[in-house]
């Protein structure tokens, strides 16, 4: 599921999950919806929150902690890939350019719970003045060769001013199905200090649009 990545902790914010195979059939990751490691000597902790917010399905919430010191990335995920699943993470952080910043961070990760298998997967974000594209992306493969998918949330936001972002997103989601592959939507984020609060919506143009409220606290 990856600023994102100065690696927000987000709590409950999420309505489209970006593109591919999994979404009427599977669960994926958001979290990642989570890219923007930028590399530090010091200890970074990031709490991210998502409340999915689903016409004619029951709701729910996918905690993430991200941890980053250096180029080291640790992950711990829980409700991503599947419902009452967790996964853990490593990564290795790294950019280049300045202008043009791309930061990325290739990961791999185990999964148990409901699906168990493994996913290597990657959380990219690319920043050229107040335009940011980010996206987080993986392939997990399970144990159980049919619960196997790919998983991807590309977002595309604009900063007006430096606590407001506005911007495009889109969304595969395994936890819960529609009929759409892709669910495309708009997002909100707002920011204050080490707080980060996000609004998703998605499908809002068709008859089953759905939210996700994300929370991050960073420290």
């Amino acid at each position: 599921m990856p600023s994102k990545r100065t690696l927000q902790l987000a709590a409950f914010l999420s309505i489209v999950s970006p593109a591919s195979h999994a979404l009427a059939q599977k669960m994926s990751p958001h979290p990642a919806h989570h890219p923007h490691h930028r590399r530090t000597q010091l200890w970074e902790f990031n709490l991210v929150t998502d409340g999915y917010i689903i016409p004619n399905q029951q709701g729910y919430a996918n905690p993430n902690l991200l941890v980053d010191h250096g180029v080291l990335h640790l992950e711990a995920r829980y409700n991503s890939e599947n419902f009452r699943t967790g996964s853990a993470w490593v990564g290795y952080n790294f950019s280049v350019g300045k202008k043009l910043l791309l930061e990325a961070t290739p990961i791999v990760g185990g999964v148990f719970g409901r699906t168990n298998g493994i996913a290597p997967g990657c959380e990219a974000t690319l920043t050229w003045k107040k335009l940011q594209a980010s996206i987080s992306s993986e392939y997990v493969f399970a144990t159980n060769k049919a619960d196997s998918f790919y998983y991807d949330w590309p977002e595309v936001t604009y900063a007006p001013i430096d606590w407001l972002k506005l911007g495009l997103v889109s969304q595969s989601n395994k936890p819960y199905q529609t009929s759409f592959t892709i669910q495309p939507g708009f997002l909100i984020d707002v920011s204050h200090k080490n707080i980060e609060f996000t609004s998703y919506f998605f499908n809002v143009a068709r008859t089953n649009p759905s939210v996700v409220l994300e929370l991050g606290l960073s420290f």
